[in-house]
């Protein structure tokens, strides 16, 4: 959509906001709605790791003791910091994305304004790595409040929190392209989102699995924001990091281009 200046009637040309602002205005929207329920919306993500840690990682760590040098816990860790930006993205950008399009019409008053299609969908986009970087900080306070993992570069997770949350951000978005019935998510939370959980690194190494089976592992998007994850709580750092951080920036890319593309003539017509 292209945005033209309009003529004032004393002859004036007004221009636009800027691309900045356009998109700062869908980001701050969203943010505006999120903390009208500060509480309830920022609590839990404090919660959710002290079970899960507690009923996992406690629990089953006194039948392993060590997994890749560390405590079974402090080897969970980094995962979760992850995988709790990545399921409230997806969450954000399937299920949030959908009802905010097609029952509560919320972009069609947003079209309205002076923004394109593409500006409101990046603004969606970094809203979601936006709440994976506030989710993945809540699980960092509650693992480094546990003596779980050492400060150090650890504070430095929830910026790959942030970039996941853009990632699948991006993909939830062009998952919601296909989609015309709500519970159709299902699936996409049940048979992708569920099995990558297990097979990205998180609860065991990848390096275990069957040569298939870690190829596999390589092409799903979660076991590079693992890896860079673990790498900063353990500081074990080499070259090919690079990769990872390349794959997560040009599946961001590719995707979101391909849901902007989909949802662009969805929203318009």
């Amino acid at each position: 959509m292209k945005l033209d200046g309009k003529t004032s009637q004393d002859g004036d040309v007004i221009m636009p906001p800027s691309l900045a602002k356009r998109i700062f205005a869908v980001w701050y929207r969203h943010m505006r709605v999120y903390t009208k329920n500060i509480f309830s919306n920022g609590f839990p993500p404090f919660i959710e790791p002290l079970i899960f840690l507690s009923g996992i990682g406690l629990g089953l760590g006194k039948y392993i003791p060590q997994m890749g040098g560390v405590s079974y816990a402090g080897f969970l860790a980094p995962g979760l910091l992850v995988t709790t930006a990545m399921f409230t993205a997806a969450f954000e950008c399937s299920f949030g994305t959908f009802i905010r399009m097609e029952f509560n019409k919320v972009y069609d008053g947003m079209l309205a304004a002076p923004i394109s299609v593409e500006d409101l969908l990046v603004g969606e986009i970094l809203w979601a790595g936006t709440k994976g970087f506030f989710f993945s900080f809540a699980v960092l306070c509650i693992i480094i409040a546990f003596g779980i993992m050492p400060i150090s570069y650890s504070i430095l997770v929830p910026f790959v929190g942030f970039l996941t949350g853009m990632m699948f951000g991006a993909l939830s978005l062009f998952v919601t392209s296909y989609v015309k019935v709500i519970s159709y998510f299902n699936f996409y939370f049940t048979g992708f989102l569920s099995p990558m959980f297990f097979f990205s690194g998180v609860v065991f190494p990848i390096e275990n699995l069957p040569a298939p089976l870690i190829a596999f592992a390589e092409v799903l998007p979660l076991t590079h924001a693992v890896r860079l994850s673990r790498a900063l709580c353990f500081r074990s750092f080499n070259p090919s990091l690079l990769l990872d951080m390349g794959y997560m920036a040009a599946f961001t890319a590719i995707v979101g281009c391909l849901a902007i593309n989909r949802l662009r003539h969805r929203l318009l017509d």
